[in-house]
C-alpha cells in the first residue's frame, strides 16, 4: 500500500519548488535537497517553512526527469567518471570497509557533485594515520550524521570524495534518510559490476 501522498498540480508552490530545486542540483552544485528546496522557495518569493516545501521524492523524480531531458549524455558521463573515481579511493581504504552511497551511487550527481564513502573502522585516528602515511592529502569536515565519528574530505583535480567514518559495529546499522526509507549503499564490487554494465545501484 503506497502511503505517499500525490504529487501536487505541476503549477501548484510546491510543483514549481520541487522543478526549481531540481534545477539547482542539476546545475549549481547542490547537493543536499533541504537546501535546494530552501532556495528555491527563496527565489520564487514563496513560504521557506516545511508546510510548503515539497518532499525530496518529488524533487528528485523532477532532477532525474530533468537530468534526462538536458543533460542525458553529460549526466551519463559523469556518473561514469565519479563511480570510476569512488572505486579507484575504495580500492585504496580496502582496509576500512568502504561503501560507497549518496547521488554517486543511486545515479542523481550533479554538475560538482562529490562523491561519499562510508568506511566502518575501530577508530577515526587510523584512517588519518593511513592517509598520513600514504601522502594522500586530506581536510577534516563536519558530519552530516551524528553517528559519523569523522569526515576526512580528499580533493583532486577531477573529483572530491568525502570518507565519513563510523563506528565499526555501525556497519551492522541501516542507515535511513529524513523520509525513513533505507540509505543505499554498495560494496566495491557491486559498483564495479555498474560501472561494467552501465547499470543504476543495486
Amino acid at each position: 500500500m503506497n502511503t505517499h501522498a500525490p504529487f501536487p498540480p505541476a503549477d501548484s508552490p510546491r510543483a514549481r519548488i520541487a522543478s526549481l530545486a531540481a534545477r539547482m542540483m542539476a546545475e549549481d552544485g547542490i547537493s543536499d535537497y533541504d537546501t535546494a528546496k530552501r532556495k528555491a522557495a527563496h527565489r520564487l518569493g514563496l513560504p521557506e517553512n516545511n508546510n510548503h516545501l515539497p518532499e525530496d521524492r518529488e524533487v528528485e523524480t523532477e532532477l532525474r526527469a530533468y537530468q534526462r531531458i538536458f543533460q542525458e549524455d553529460e549526466q551519463t558521463e559523469r556518473i561514469a567518471c565519479l563511480r570510476q573515481k569512488a572505486v579507484e579511493i575504495m580500492e585504496i581504504m580496502q582496509r576500512f570497509n568502504p561503501y560507497l552511497t549518496g547521488s554517486v551511487l543511486d545515479g542523481t550527481a550533479g554538475r560538482y557533485a562529490e562523491i561519499d564513502i562510508q568506511l566502518f573502522t575501530d577508530s577515526a585516528k587510523d584512517v588519518e594515520i593511513f592517509l598520513l602515511n600514504s601522502h594522500i592529502d586530506y581536510q577534516h569536515s563536519t558530519p552530516r550524521s551524528e553517528r559519523a565519528e569523522a569526515v576526512l574530505t580528499l580533493d583532486s583535480d577531477d573529483a572530491t570524495v568525502n570518507l565519513i567514518v563510523y563506528p565499526l559495529n555501525d556497519e551492522r546499522v541501516i542507515f535511513k534518510k529524513r523520509n525513513g526509507q533505507p540509505r543505499a549503499r554498495a560494496r566495491i564490487d557491486a559498483v564495479r559490476k555498474m560501472l561494467a554494465e552501465g547499470g543504476d545501484a543495486p
